[in-house]
């Protein structure tokens, strides 16, 4: 039976990264840069999902 690995970092890093994006797309004078925040953010949730 395979057992399964613990994904409760990589939601950690997820909320962090989304956090990030949230405050970057709000705060107008660093809106521009929000797209930043997006490979993070996108990494961090497919790896919480067991997706990669």
């Amino acid at each position: 039976m395979e057992q399964q690995k613990s994904r409760t970092k990589n939601w950690i890093y997820f909320t962090l990264w989304f956090a990030a994006l949230a405050f970057m797309l709000f705060t107008p004078s660093v809106r521009q840069y929000f797209w930043l925040a997006l490979p993070g953010t996108a990494t961090q949730f497919a790896l919480g999902m067991d997706l990669i």
